[in-house]
């Protein structure tokens, strides 16, 4: 079983990079992203902040345990600019993350190698100006439980140091919890053998 609970990614957008090639100039552009919604909306302000670029080069990878990504080209030779920023998303080894160059052509053909430097540079200064964070892979329970059991339950919680995501208290309480992948295995034992407490995993 793979016991990894973390992964990286960033929350805030990075600032603009630029770096430069026999007059192109790349901006470069990292945006955290949690869905395919999120990526169109980050492109579409890039492409009324930059009306008159030729190419708005991009990678994306979305997902913690099952990874989805994209790479595109967008108009450039083949695989000489997604795939390139994908390869820098994959050595910084972030996720949930969009990277995006815009280039302006500056009238001097680069040739595909020239466009791979160009674009991996530009990914890179992208992700060297952004803050790149750990972050744990959390499994969500719910608890179901009466009034009586609430001390029971919240000893658990401080001594396992849990989250509580959502409460819900009125004729029983219902709690959200999010519990470190490494220890939900553990949680989940010591709540099932809790009488009275019914608890259940949720889709995160």
């Amino acid at each position: 079983m793979d016991n990894k609970d973390t992964y990286r990614t960033i929350e805030v957008a990075s600032t603009e990079t630029l770096f430069k090639d026999r007059n192109s100039k790349f901006y470069g552009y990292a945006f955290p992203v949690q869905n395919e919604e999120d990526v169109k909306e980050a492109l579409g302000s890039l492409k009324k902040k930059h009306h008159s670029a030729r190419h708005f080069c991009y990678a994306w990878q979305l997902g913690i345990e099952q990874i989805r990504f994209r790479a595109n080209d967008d108009g450039e030779p083949s695989n000489s600019a997604g795939m390139p920023i994908y390869g820098q998303i994959q050595s910084y080894d972030v996720t949930n993350i969009l990277i995006v160059s815009v280039r302006y052509f500056g009238g001097t053909k680069l040739g595909v190698g020239g466009l791979i430097n160009a674009y991996r540079n530009s990914a890179q200064l992208a992700l060297e100006a952004s803050e790149i964070k750990e972050k744990t892979i959390d499994v969500l329970y719910e608890l179901s439980f009466q009034y009586d059991m609430m001390n029971k339950v919240m000893r658990v919680i401080k001594e396992k140091n849990l989250t509580i995501a959502k409460q819900k208290l009125e004729e029983d309480c219902t709690y959200i919890i999010c519990v470190r992948k490494k220890d939900a295995e553990l949680v989940f034992q010591i709540f099932e053998n809790l009488y009275q407490v019914a608890i259940k995993e949720l889709e995160n």
